[in-house]
């Protein structure tokens, strides 16, 4: 039975507004790692004229937090404040200079055990992607060469990726909003940048508004953008932030006006976007992409792309394989950059503007947000016997404040 969202009278005011203090400071060790806030400002403006926090005192305040939490209530609530604290507490030993593994940091932040992938499943998706690509038996270069056709065939011209954004980001709302209703103040405007380590970026500006900066740096593929606009906007974290600011926040819950870096609520979110086009479209979603293509004068294969797409499906842990190397097991970038251009049949340039992102010291753990994400939110959806129940518990991950620890419960149950 699906379950209601938590009452907000179940933490004290006190309480949250000192994890929303804390939160902020996080944000003067590090810009950026506080991802969106849309509470008091008053709050915001007395956390920035503080003295600069000390690391090792935000790791102090922390845990003074999580026990407080812990006398209060066993709630939802209390659970996901707890999740979080537990996460900040680890970053801020991090920022203190504490020698944490990789494998425990991830742990800390996201509430998720992660291990090597199997080389076995990557030889096997290779082997299906040679089918797929029309190149049977192919492997190595000759794959890799198969591959680099097939993606350069998908390349998005630079003059149309706006064209292409504009159209599939109304198509998309135009599903989404009839199935998952927003307010009608709510937009999301898009833009184009350059020099980041990510693809796509959904900046949350609150009053149901966002910015979504798409990567100029990186080719746009016909196959991906699609999924960027439902990850970053419809479904996606866009509608996710609308829904709890209205559902949420306006039933009381404040400590849902902050979204925190290296925190459970990014492995959902993150999880969440991942299956946003499946969600608002189906399984597929090609077809219906190859109609909107038609009416920009591109061609789109349809079906070839849903070949390759589940031919690549195993190879989702090839990026947190090439993080373990080099935070866990101590390898350096070029033994990883292979590693991606081996598995993924990434070239040299892609490789290494995938390790920016797991190199960053702000991101590099963040790649587990989509791998591990992925799949625990995949387990917990395919639990549904039908597409109107797997939807209905997609708009629960919009509207309600869980985190790992409960969808593994639910799971257990």
């Amino acid at each position: 039975m699906d379950a209601a969202p938590a009452h907000a009278d179940e933490l004290s005011g006190e309480l949250v507004d000192d994890y929303l203090r804390l939160g902020l400071a996080f944000d003067r060790l590090e810009e950026g790692f506080v991802d969106a806030y849309t509470g008091d400002r008053a709050l915001r403006a007395q956390v920035a004229d503080a003295p600069a926090p000390e690391p090792a005192e935000l790791a102090r305040r922390a845990r003074s937090l999580l026990a407080r939490v812990d006398d209060q209530s066993d709630s939802a609530r209390a659970g996901f404040v707890a999740a979080h604290l537990r996460a900040l507490e680890c970053s801020a030993r991090k920022f203190a200079g504490e020698d944490i593994g990789f494998v425990d940091e991830v742990k800390s932040y996201f509430d998720v055990d992660i291990s090597p992938g199997d080389p076995g499943l990557y030889r096997d998706a290779h082997a299906r992607l040679a089918e797929a690509l029309d190149v049977p038996g192919a492997t190595g270069e000759r794959l890799a060469e198969a591959y680099a056709a097939h993606r350069r065939s998908d390349e998005i011209p630079a003059d149309r990726v706006d064209d292409c954004v504009r159209a599939f980001s109304g198509a998309l709302r135009e599903r989404v909003r009839a199935t998952f209703p927003l307010p009608d103040s709510e937009i999301v405007e898009f833009e184009v940048v350059g020099d980041k380590p990510w693809s796509g970026f959904n900046y949350y500006l609150g009053d149901y508004r966002s910015k979504v900066a798409i990567n100029t740096d990186l080719t746009q593929h016909m196959s991906n953008l699609p999924h960027l606009i439902a990850h970053e906007a419809y479904p996606g974290h866009h509608t996710e932030h609308c829904r709890k600011e209205e559902i949420l926040v306006g039933g009381g819950q404040r400590e849902q006006t902050i979204f925190l870096v290296n925190t459970p609520q990014c492995l959902m979110a993150e999880g969440l976007a991942d299956h946003a086009l499946h969600a608002a479209i189906g399984a597929d979603w090609p077809s219906w992409a190859q109609e909107i293509y038609a009416d920009l004068g591109l061609r789109f294969d349809a079906e070839r792309v849903s070949r390759v797409g589940k031919a690549t499906a195993d190879l989702l842990s090839v990026r947190q394989d090439a993080a373990l190397l080099l935070h866990d097991q101590g390898r350096g970038d070029d033994e990883a950059a292979a590693f991606l251009q081996r598995w993924l049949l990434a070239t040299p340039e892609r490789a290494r503007q995938m390790l920016r992102f797991v190199t960053s010291p702000l991101w590099r753990a963040y790649i587990s947000t989509y791998v591990e994400g992925y799949r625990l939110l995949q387990t917990w959806l395919d639990v549904a016997t039908d597409d109107d129940a797997r939807l209905r518990r997609f708009g629960r991950l919009l509207d309600e404040p869980l985190i790992p620890a409960s969808l593994r419960a639910e799971l257990a149950r």
